[in-house]
């Protein structure tokens, strides 16, 4: 069998997939060692028979609705590759918002020796990310599963961060022995029963799950952040699509004082939501929401502080 008949019999078995090319591609890829690219300099060599077992097992695998990074153990994120497997959910392309509005706050606090924790680390994207762009930070990262610490470590270890990112296992901020300048998470909040086969019997529920409602981490979350938050810091939250004025609410209760803000991701949803900690003197409880262009972060409207 050749790479271009390989490519065509994965792409009629895979038919189901509405990427049913791209998967052929990045399966047969990673089977043979090569770039997506490379398949197509060289569609007439011939595959080995064990090549050939290899790729057909994941194509069985991907049938199955085996997410494609799972089977290639690797996802890139913010422009970096990452382990992942079955440990840990699967970095999403919405969370890279997250990462951008976190290095914004960073740059408002004017300090290049930050204390940085992100809670709920799994795969540990966020922090490894984070770590990249801001070389005098120093981090911390917290997860509940030992498995995905696991993970998580061996990410900081590829990534050359050992030394500055420490992992935490233990619930949310409870594990935080100082108070930080910037938390970021992207918790929990899907509604577990209303997820797809591809993801419910493949990725961690509890890294998923939200609960009933999908705010159950939301409520044990925000009101630790002012206790784990420096008067002044950030606190940073990916949200639900249709949540930010229900985590919204709850944020203004946990964190009086603070001055709230939403930002979109590309596709105009309400991603992130943006806490500044209050510092003490006039009490402020505000919805600070500029007016933007949908799906464009950096364009959103000025607030109380210039960001």
């Amino acid at each position: 069998m050749t790479i271009a008949e390989a490519l065509q019999q994965g792409t009629v078995l895979l038919r189901n997939s509405p990427s049913a090319r791209l998967d052929a591609e990045v399966l047969l890829a990673h089977v043979l060692g090569l770039r997506r690219v490379d398949l197509y300099a060289h569609p007439t060599r011939v595959l080995t028979s064990t090549e050939e077992a290899a790729f057909r097992e994941l194509l069985r695998r991907r049938a199955a609705q085996e997410p494609v990074s799972y089977l290639v153990g690797k996802k890139e994120f913010f422009g970096l590759t990452l382990l992942v497997d079955r440990r840990v959910m699967i970095p999403r392309s919405e969370t890279e918002v997250l990462v951008e509005r976190a290095l914004a706050c960073a740059r408002a606090l004017e300090g290049e020796e930050l204390c940085i924790a992100d809670i709920g680390t799994g795969s540990g994207c966020i922090v490894v990310a984070l770590a990249h762009a801001l070389p005098r930070a120093r981090f911390y990262a917290t997860d509940i599963s030992p498995e995905a610490g696991q993970v998580a470590q061996e990410n900081f270890r590829r990534h050359g961060l050992e030394e500055r990112v420490t992992f935490l296992e233990g619930d949310l901020c409870t594990v935080l022995p100082e108070r930080v300048d910037l938390l970021v998470s992207n918790p929990p909040y899907t509604l577990w029963e209303h997820l797809p086969l591809g993801i419910t019997a493949y990725e961690p529920r509890l890294a998923l799950d939200g609960g009933p409602d999908g705010l159950a981490v939301y409520r044990r979350l925000l009101p630790q952040i002012p206790a784990y938050v420096r008067p002044g810091g950030f606190a940073l939250l990916e949200l639900g699509d249709g949540q930010a004025e229900e985590v919204s609410a709850l944020a203004r209760e946990a964190c009086p004082g603070g001055l709230l803000r939403t930002w979109p991701d590309y596709s105009g949803f309400e991603r992130v939501l943006e806490i500044r900690l209050g510092t003490g003197g006039q009490q402020e409880n505000k919805r600070l929401a500029g007016p933007g262009r949908p799906g464009r972060p950096g364009n959103a409207g000025r607030s109380a502080y210039d960001l």
